[in-house]
């Protein structure tokens, strides 16, 4: 039997056909060769979380758990509580967490209970009346009401073998705290973090100085979590940086914590190809000088990965083998609150290779480093405004006589990685393929 040719109205007619069987996702198989991300698994190289079998997150999902979400309220109930159960997760647009179960926004105001107001607050514990005494009494108690309330809309839990994966290039989680508690095989990709807003920060007050403001909410917080691939992905304050907020009792009234925090025994996590920028205290390994209990652990591997208008903590570490090579650091002119990138924190080993910083007149190399009760970095390959530097004896160099020298011997040798480039070509790529949406 012959078939006729299309003509050019008929093959406009097919074609709008297609188009609408394309969109409501019917009717048409899929190219044989295209990319599921939500499919894929960690490479057997890619760093700390390939280790002991890897990190596969929800591949093994079946088709009852692979869910297309665009709210909280879906978000919420394809996490399931957190449950192990193998899910994917595709985030389709801009999901907002402070919302209610209808969808509708909120805002602090609808968050506030029990007579809490921030100008009350403020007059309760003004450090000239109050004193240095921790807070406490009407005011402080709806406070924790008020923040109980936000608490229960934007800290979400993931629960084990989760893949969650944005949809396309604009895929936003925006106010979310995402939590990956005493769990494993989680993986988080291509998806926008944004804005992890805290309505009502603690005073915490300081027997020998100011005090300062305590907030609530990573973007996404790490503890007790195995086997975790982070990649691709976006994180920052979004349109609220904290340098746009008030101060009160001479100290910035933050509303954000950590952009990634990684701490309570974690373990084997790569953090890759993803941007952190526009905040204060970025990546926080380890919680305490005095949790022993998390030797041998917070082993993570950050590569690939961008650090643009970051004041601190790029990371910060404590006790963990962390393996940083080939990320981009960026302190734009004017950021005169720059503090710096590397914290070596205790008993902490750092191995930094083919690492790139680009900082304007009034950072200096030795601002780079620096040392919280720690004693030793490994750092090879860094570039600092294009040229070559050994951070390690420029900053021993600066701090002799203020801090301990750093010794180059932290005890271990990195074995899972892929490629290390040069630092310049590092510095390249990363600039234009970090972040979420850039996935090749």
């Amino acid at each position: 039997m012959s078939i006729m040719p299309l003509s050019r109205r008929g093959r406009r007619a097919l074609q709008v056909a297609l188009g609408i069987a394309l969109l409501a996702g019917i009717g048409v198989p899929a190219s044989a060769d295209a990319r599921d991300l939500s499919r894929e698994t960690l490479a057997a190289d890619d760093g700390w979380a390939a280790a002991d079998g890897g990190t596969t997150g929800g591949a093994a999902a079946d088709d009852e758990h692979v869910f297309t979400v665009r709210s909280r309220a879906e978000l919420v109930r394809a996490l399931d509580g957190g449950s192990a159960t193998p899910k994917i997760i595709r985030i389709a647009g801009t999901i907002d967490a402070n919302t209610d179960d209808e969808g509708r926004h909120l805002d602090c105001a609808d968050y506030a209970t029990d007579g809490y107001s921030l100008k009350k607050y403020l007059a309760a514990y003004d450090p000239r009346t109050w004193g240095s005494a921790k807070p406490s009494g009407p005011q402080e108690e709806a406070r924790q009401a008020s923040a109980a309330r936000q608490a229960e809309r934007v800290e979400i839990a993931v629960g084990a073998n989760t893949t969650i994966v944005g949809l396309g290039d604009d895929a936003v989680l925006e106010g979310a705290s995402l939590q990956v508690k005493d769990v494993g095989n989680v993986i988080i990709r291509n998806v926008e973090l944004r804005d992890a807003y805290d309505c009502f920060p603690v005073w915490q007050p300081n027997t020998g100085g100011l005090g300062d403001w305590k907030t609530a909410y990573d973007n996404l917080w790490l503890r007790g979590a195995t086997h975790v691939w982070i990649d691709h992905v976006t994180a920052s304050d979004g349109d609220h940086p904290d340098a746009d907020e008030p101060t009160y009792f001479g100290r910035n009234f933050l509303r954000h914590d950590g952009l990634v925090d990684i701490t309570n025994g974690s373990d084997l996590v790569t953090v890759s190809w993803s941007r952190f920028a526009d905040h204060d205290k970025a990546m926080l390994v380890g919680n305490s000088d005095s949790a022993t209990g998390d030797r041998g652990k917070l082993r993570i591997t950050l590569h690939h990965n961008e650090f643009e208008s970051v004041v601190q903590r790029a990371p910060r570490v404590r006790f963990g083998q962390v393996h940083v090579y080939n990320n981009r650091y960026v302190v734009p002119e004017g950021a005169h609150d720059y503090r710096y990138s590397w914290g070596v924190g205790a008993e902490s080993a750092i191995y930094a290779e083919n690492n790139a910083f680009t900082t304007p007149g009034h950072v200096e190399a030795a601002d780079l480093v620096k040392s919280w009760n720690g004693s030793a970095l490994h750092q090879t390959g860094t570039l600092f405004n294009g040229f070559p530097v050994d951070l390690l004896t420029i900053n021993n160099a600066y701090n002799s006589g203020s801090e301990r020298d750093l010794t180059a011997d932290v005890g271990w040798t990195p074995a899972l990685h892929g490629r290390i480039d040069s630092a310049a070509t590092a510095d390249h790529d990363v600039a234009r393929g970090a972040g979420a949406g850039r996935i090749r």
